[in-house]
């Protein structure tokens, strides 16, 4: 492990962190548990308001202090705990939060909720449970004044209890929107130390998604249908700048921000998301509409309840704007039979990634707006100056890229933008006897990083690697051109008969194998650039240290502005009559500024230091490809023969099956008395019927994983 705390002050450092947080992230929780209560309205949150009420924080200096410190708290410690188990602890994996969220032990593996493991079902049942007592607890308290209230009004009984609703689902609303944000935030703290990666907890954001909008809707018809039954439906165009007793919101922005949130919510689901992506994905920027106006709607003190998570995702977006400003050095493309495509970028000598991860790609000459999801297939053990993903022609956009590729003049120089990559929290395949990998069409992708990771540890002097068995289904035979990206890259010394690999390939559509032509791997050379860049982390080596001083810097910058503002500004007008004298959208705006402002300040410069220190390893690879004579036209292109790859070894572990498709029932039973991994990628049908298969054998020995694959 080297120079550094010992194994065991390690495990020391990491248990104190977890519960630490653990401790904190429960009494968030509980916090949430009991804000419907009258307890915490009528007796807690006085109290917390009368001790943090102050000239320079205002109204929002308690619910910041309750909702978002926590959080920011968490993400902030779990940084720096991040940091020393990369510095110091490459192979901890034993997180207690990490074990818990990666038990595999299915739940369901068909329905509308996809794949769900018990553990994830406990958690939904959980939250759900939240939600209806929140629902419970306002409607229940208020409905005790119902009849009293009616009678002031001088309006119906059940027009005061429909208000009433509407008022309690709202409020039951901002629960889901407070955790709405932090499965979205890509390189998040907080997900990695909870074991989890944005792209698998996407499906968390599409259910908190789906109850969220629900809740909202619900609450805008209640308000609707008693704003027309009492003869106030003028209130639909009220929008106050000064909170009163009957006028605490602005009902204009509100109304806004849910139809901006319709809009979302209507382009999200399956069928109109898979069919008409590009409508879902440029509809989904109107986030910003709806979280301007739910600000405005509700003010920024109540808006505090969700900060945190939308906080984190800011800083996670600004960085990624960063990231993506710098072009990439495009190294090679290899054009792959089937409309396939491996693209190569130079990257920088001090990024290192695990098997399985990310990286978003950006092509400007197709699209400035669009950035796809690609696995990255090359490994940084063995590929120590380039970082490699494959794209298979299935859309507009793979579609446009692949003719500009593989036409007779193909362009000199592809000007690509990369964001990332984004690991997995953890991938510690080698405590496992066999590896079961079950693939299908492009969901291949991220087993060719894991099998030339397990090929790199299989040549290491001591190391002992589980068995591999890949099962692959393609449509076409000349897809099995694919499998040449198992091999080591050309220079490395691997041996692969080392590694104990068997591949079923299985050609679903063709009883007969087809003759491959013998030149159907074509390789583009790309003229370097002196703008170009290798990719690199962000912010560096040191990138989850660097994170945590810009989520606590940001914070301190924040409130410091606020203070400012507040004590010699807004104070002086309003004397802390919560925006009764000073307009409620005026502050909003202030504080939704000064948010950006603090995050754009502390962001920049730990961005603008790590690109200085960088700058020299920047300047000597491009004087390397200065000094590199440039490529002549006619060696910008040229093919391989197929057969002249050194893939004997690769060829002998390959059984191909025609016209048919995997029992993957019969495979996996003889295997599950091993302590055995199944990894499956591919099409949904697929992962679900592999789930299916794994939940039906009663054993603890094996472990079931659905990696999100992308290209």
């Amino acid at each position: 492990m080297g120079s550094g705390p010992s194994a065991s002050s390690m495990k020391m450092v990491s248990a104190v962190i977890t519960l630490l947080l653990m401790v904190v992230f429960l009494g968030y929780m509980m916090i949430w548990s009991m804000t419907p209560t009258n307890t915490f309205y009528l007796n807690w949150f006085p109290d917390v308001e009368k001790k943090t009420s102050s000239t320079y924080l205002g109204e929002q200096g308690s619910t910041i202090l309750i909702y978002t410190f926590p959080i920011l708290f968490i993400a902030t410690v779990a940084s720096l705990y991040l940091h020393l188990v990369k510095k110091y602890d490459h192979d901890h994996n034993t997180r207690f939060f990490s074990q818990m969220i990666l038990s595999r032990r299915l739940a369901i593996t068909k329905g509308p909720l996809g794949i769900v493991t018990r553990t994830e079902l406990t958690f939904l049942a959980m939250f759900v449970a939240l939600l209806v007592w929140s629902l419970y607890s306002y409607m229940h308290d208020i409905f005790a004044f119902a009849s009293v209230q009616a009678a002031q009004e001088k309006n119906q009984v059940w027009e005061v209890k429909l208000e009433t609703a509407g008022l309690s689902l709202g409020l039951v609303g901002n629960t889901c929107l407070a955790f709405l944000f932090f499965p979205v935030a890509r390189g998040s703290s907080v997900l990695h130390f909870f074991g989890l990666t944005s792209e698998a907890s996407i499906k968390y954001h599409i259910w908190l998604g789906h109850i969220t909008m629900a809740i909202f809707t619900a609450h805008g018809l209640c308000y609707v249908i008693y704003w027309s039954s009492t003869q106030q439906i003028s209130q639909m165009l009220e929008w106050s700048k000064f909170r009163t007793e009957k006028a605490k919101v602005s009902n204009v922005a509100g109304e806004i921000a849910l139809l901006a949130g319709l809009v979302m919510w209507a382009t999200s689901f399956g069928r109109i998301r898979r069919k008409f992506f590009e409508l879902f994905y440029y509809s989904h920027h109107l986030y910003v509409v709806f979280v301007i106006f739910y600000v405005f709607h509700i003010g920024f003190a109540q808006s505090c309840l969700i900060l945190p998570g939308f906080y984190l995702f800011l800083i996670d977006r600004y960085l990624r704007l960063l990231q993506s400003q710098k072009k990439i050095r495009s190294v090679a493309a290899r054009i792959l039979p089937s409309k396939t495509v491996e693209l190569n970028f130079s990257k920088s000598s001090g990024l290192s990634y695990a098997p399985t991860s990310i990286a978003f790609i950006n092509v400007p000459s197709i699209s400035r707006m669009q950035w796809h999801p690609f696995t990255i297939t090359s490994n940084s053990n063995m590929d120590s100056d380039k970082i490699s993903v494959v794209i298979k022609c299935d859309g507009s956009w793979s579609h446009e890229l692949y003719q500009i590729l593989s036409s007779p003049s193909p362009t000199s120089r592809l000007e690509v933008s990369v964001e990332g990559p984004y690991e997995p929290p953890s991938t510690n395949f080698m405590r496992y006897e066999k590896l079961v990998l079950v693939s299908g069409g492009s969901g291949i992708t991220p087993f060719i990083s894991i099998i030339r990771e397990m090929n790199f540890q299989s040549n290491r002097r001591g190391s002992r690697t589980p068995r591999i068995h890949l099962i692959c289904a393609f449509k076409k035979y000349a897809n099995l051109a694919m499998l040449e990206l198992l091999l080591p890259v050309s220079g490395t010394t691997l041996d692969l008969s080392r590694l104990q690999l068997q591949i079923e390939a299985y050609i679903t559509q063709e009883t007969e194998p087809k003759t491959v032509n013998k030149s159907s791997i074509r390789t583009i050379l790309f003229k370097p650039d002196p703008s170009d860049a290798p990719v690199s982390a962000v912010l560096g080596p040191n990138s989850w240290l660097w994170l945590g001083a810009i989520i606590s810097s940001s914070f301190i910058i924040f409130l410091l502005l606020i203070g400012l503002l507040t004590r010699f500004y807004i104070f002086p007008i309003d004397h802390n009559t919560n925006n009764m004298k000073y307009p409620m959208p005026a502050s909003a705006a202030f504080c939704m500024l000064f948010v950006c402002v603090a995050i754009t300040i502390a962001a920049s410069a730990a961005f603008l230091w790590n690109n200085r220190e960088n700058g020299k390893e920047l300047n000597q690879i491009r004087t390397i490809d200065m000094s590199t004579p440039a490529p002549s036209p006619a060696s910008l292109v040229y093919e391989t023969e197929l057969e002249s790859f050194p893939h004997q070894s690769l060829r002998q572990a390959t059984t191909v099956l025609l016209g048919r498709r995997p029992n993957l029932k019969k495979i996996l039973s003889e295997f599950k008395e091993e302590n055995i991994g199944v990894y499956v990628s591919g099409p949904r049908m697929m992962r679900q019927e592999v789930a299916a298969v794994c939940s039906s054998f009663s054993t603890d020995n094996l472990h079931f994983e659905s990696i999100s694959f992308s290209w």
